[in-house]
């Protein structure tokens, strides 16, 4: 018989009834049934009773265990009476009386419960994850972002797709998030940054001539968390194609993506819709819309163009908006309470008011009808399509300020109301973002995402039209309201990215200054190619149907970027520093103090130097 076990905890059925078995795990929780003690023993794969007699040697030591002692026990399989099965156990049907007992890993007092539902503070659950994965809910999501791992990778294989390694310690980005450095040793006073994403290294390997790559990638970026953001760290699927179009990179990630939430949830998977940039804006308020949310903006400027209602005839007359969003349906279900929580929301994110009209068979409700013309209230109910019982929110501008709090007015109600169905992923193709936008403050031509990314025309389309009417092979993918991955064709044309960046303010010397590595490759001849990289960790997150990204990460750092379990960042020591040639700055100096310190010690390292070899000389 094996030292340890013979079976898993998930594995004994009613057929090994009469076994001798050994099984090892954690103790999971402890009952005390007349002196007969029940132990539910876990282990990774799952949980298996274990029944202790008085009569066992062994019974006086239960005194001194305590609940996560890992423990062998040896002993005989039986069947369960009847009324005792436990169905929401595979071994629920049989138990193990206990012969011989070991213990392996005594469990001293924890910091919180296991087996019960303890909601503990976050930092606590940080310090100690390794408790906390033992917790069920958290040990699925890891197995699951597992299976989803090796499920995607032998999808792409089969899909025409190799794995490629890319470096780690690379060249500080000049665009993006900011980098995390790392100084060299053999290089005094230089750094290299890990990557914030493979995106140069993919590309030069369509420029090798690689054709089709992925890898399960690590990205880097000293940026703040949110809950679908973990800082520091993430994983990303990342690929690139060459001689591809943007309808060949949709077909693929598609049918990926149909594949993987269909194999590893019960949701329902709905057909992929595309939607350009500004009518999401338009419709949605975001980028990155939840499309299991039916509302929906409209513009009914014009109606307010002239009307009585001077708040909003002004914001238009000076160049500003009114939008409306229709929510069918609610005008007698809902007290007034509701209406001023919604305007109090529209004002917590930035909204001077918010307006409504419940529209009902009686006529209209709202403190704004009596400046209105029954025309202008006709012109509503014909464009919205309004039936009774129906009510109209409205928001009143600058356009940009409107869509932002619109989006969040939308979201909001959709909540409150129950309009999300939990039951579906909604995925949406965001496209055709403009290549360049007018910077508010400078009032000059800037890239407004990507600079790297084809525009819609190539050079052409750069040379003739409004740069704020150029369109770029740029496209986001979106599923429920989060944004797994943006991406793009590439502009693997030196003329059109020189031009480009000129659009943009930059000169030929400074293009190859900032990105001459890839100019340089592109000049050497570089196909068409195209990619895009979805986080692995939010796939997983809407797989699990978890609302935080640190609920499928294994370790994870807390918000303000920290490992509380491995004390991570911590201090160098100062041998370290100086093998790296870093002087850290002293705290309780002043800056101009230090300065000065070490310029004076800089001075004397080369006056000493200079003697030195004066000295070799003579």
């Amino acid at each position: 018989m094996h030292q340890f076990r013979t079976h898993t905890c998930n594995a004994l059925r009613k057929e090994n009834v009469g076994s001798k078995v050994r099984l090892s795990g954690w103790i999971h929780s402890v009952r005390d049934h007349g002196g007969v003690i029940f132990i539910d023993l876990r282990d990774h794969y799952g949980k298996t009773q274990v029944v202790i007699d008085p009569k066992m040697s062994f019974y006086q030591e239960l005194e001194r265990w305590r609940v996560e002692t890992v423990v062998c026990f040896t002993g005989t399989v039986v069947a369960r009476m009847p009324e005792t099965v436990n169905p929401k156990l595979a071994t629920g049907e049989i138990e193990v009386v206990a012969e011989d007992m070991e213990i392996l890993g005594e469990a001293d007092v924890l910091p919180f419960q296991i087996a019960k539902d303890e909601q503990a503070p976050e930092a606590l659950r940080l310090k100690y994850r390794f408790l906390d994965l033992r917790k069920e809910k958290l040990h699925d999501n890891l197995v699951l972002r597992s299976k989803v791992i090796a499920e995607i990778r032998k999808e792409m294989i089969d899909m025409g797709f190799l794995e490629y390694q890319t470096p780690i310690l690379t060249s500080s980005s000049p665009e993006g998030a900011r980098d995390y450095l790392v100084p060299s040793r053999v290089h005094p006073g230089k750094f290299y940054a890990l990557p914030q994403a493979p995106q140069q290294f993919k590309q030069l390997l369509m420029v090798a001539g690689f054709d089709r790559y992925f890898q399960i990638a690590p990205c880097f970026r000293d940026e703040d968390a949110r809950a679908d953001r973990s800082p520091g760290e993430f994983y990303q699927l990342d690929m690139e194609m060459s001689f591809v179009t943007q309808d060949d990179i949709f077909a693929i990630l598609e049918k990926l993506m149909h594949h993987i939430f269909t194999k590893f949830s019960n949701k329902r998977v709905d057909p992929f819709v595309r939607i350009p940039y500004r009518e999401a804006m338009y419709r949605y308020g975001s980028d990155k819309p939840d499309l299991r949310n039916p509302l929906e903006m409209i513009d009914v400027s014009p109606v307010f163009e002239n009307s009585g209602f001077n708040a909003f005839a002004a914001t238009v007359k000076n160049g500003g908006v009114v939008r409306a969003i229709k929510v069918p349906g609610i005008g007698g279900n809902q007290p007034r309470k509701f209406y001023d929580d919604m305007i109090a929301f529209a004002q917590s994110v930035g909204a001077k008011g918010m307006a409504y009209i419940i529209f009902s068979e009686e006529g209209e409700k709202s403190p704004i009808v009596k400046f209105m013309s029954p025309e202008e209230l006709k012109a509503l109910r014909d464009q919205a399509g309004i039936q009774p019982g129906d009510v109209m929110f409205f928001l009143a501008d600058k356009e940009a300020k409107v869509i932002e709090i619109g989006g969040q007015v939308r979201t909001e109600l959709g909540r409150k109301l129950n309009l999300i169905d939990p039951n579906v992923f909604k995925f949406c193709w965001i496209v055709d973002f403009p290549m360049f936008e007018l910077d508010e403050e400078t009032n000059k031509i800037i890239f407004s995402h990507n600079p790297f990314s084809m525009p819609q025309g190539g050079m052409e389309a750069l040379q003739t039209k409004n740069p704020l009417d150029i369109l770029a092979y740029q496209y986001d993918i979106v599923c429920n309201g989060v944004e797994l991955s943006s991406g793009a064709i590439r502009n693997h044309r030196p003329d059109i990215m020189y031009k480009a960046f000129e659009i943009a303010g930059y000169t030929p010397d400074v293009v190859d200054q900032r990105f001459g590595g890839m100019i340089q490759a592109f000049k050497l001849g570089a196909p068409p190619h195209g990619g895009i990289a979805p986080g692995v960790d939010r796939m997983v997150m809407l797989l699990a149907d978890e609302p935080n990204i640190r609920e499928v990460i294994a370790f994870p750092f807390n918000q303000q970027a920290q490992d509380l379990m491995m004390n991570a960042p911590a201090e160098a020591e100062l041998k370290q520093l100086r093998e790296l040639r870093i002087i850290p700055l002293e705290p309780e100096l002043k800056f101009e103090e230090t300065f000065k310190r070490l310029r004076d010690e800089a001075l004397k390292i080369r006056e000493a130097a200079a003697a030195a070899q004066e000295a070799a000389k003579s």
